[in-house]
């Protein structure tokens, strides 16, 4: 597989058409795993998009075979903890935006990259999707937002099962469990997703952000602790209890177990 694009700015690729910006991670030969480099451009990016008076919806994908596999093991692992440690104040992998952000989930996401996936404000998947959450495995808390948003798509039960066994659930049982919208050929995700974001861009669009600003207030009402809590248990763990030596210990071991369910 290629190496890493070589400027930081690659990581990220946007293509812009008829109101959508299709926003896609670039590090396919690391399977869009999330180095510093990659966690800072994101959100830059999604900032960019915002201001920009030409976009109304934002799609977000992964160049294929994934979407994302979470944060980069091999950088962690190394001692590249400080840089992949987000600010306590910062919830969730997206900065705060009004434009809609649709997941077009074409491969794995795994833990973080699952967080990613569920920042997005709905996902269509392709029928080559699996999700998994691994944070336990490696031995690292999530803090973007899994343990608040997880439960919400899919349920208490269903929630804790995933985090406490790391198991990957594919494109078709994530419809039924009510975490992705539809799922679809994987050649069909793009076009598909599109002719989503097209029906959004034909709507008034400060309606759009009316909407998905008053989703957001509601949902805080009953989430706002969590977050607060993940927040600090997440910065606890990796100021006490974050052991990169086990980290990279663990993570041919994290692969391999998920080669064998995929």
């Amino acid at each position: 597989m290629p190496d890493d694009p070589a400027s930081t700015d690659d990581v990220v690729l946007v293509d812009l058409a008829d109101r959508v910006a299709t926003m896609t991670l670039n590090r396919p030969g690391q399977r869009n795993a999330l180095n510093a480099a990659l966690q800072r451009r994101i959100p830059a990016v999604i900032a960019e998009l915002e201001a920009d008076d030409g976009v109304d919806v934002i799609i977000l994908t992964g160049a294929d075979p994934a979407f994302c596999a979470g944060v980069d093991l091999k950088e962690l692992g190394a001692g590249g903890a400080s840089d992949l440690v987000l600010p306590k104040d910062v919830r969730g992998p997206l900065p705060p935006h009004t434009k809609p952000v649709i997941g077009a989930v074409n491969g794995v996401a795994i833990t973080g990259g699952f967080e990613l996936a569920l920042a997005c404000d709905f996902l269509v998947a392709s029928d080559r999707a699996h999700f998994a959450d691994t944070h336990a495995r490696v031995g690292v808390m999530p803090g973007w937002g899994l343990t608040v948003l997880l439960p919400e798509a899919i349920g208490l039960r269903r929630a804790r099962e995933m985090s406490t066994t790391g198991n990957f659930v594919d494109a078709e049982l994530a419809a039924a469990w009510g975490l992705v919208n539809h799922v679809v050929a994987h050649d069909d995700l793009l076009s598909y997703c599109r002719g989503l974001a097209l029906d959004i861009v034909t709507n008034d669009q400060d309606g759009v952000r009316q909407m998905l600003d008053t989703y957001r207030r509601i949902s805080l009402t009953t989430a706002d602790d969590g977050w607060r809590i993940e927040a600090e248990v997440s910065h606890q763990w990796a100021r006490t209890r974050l052991d990169p030596a086990q980290v990279e210990a663990r993570r041919q071991a994290i692969v391999e177990r998920g080669r064998g369910q995929l």
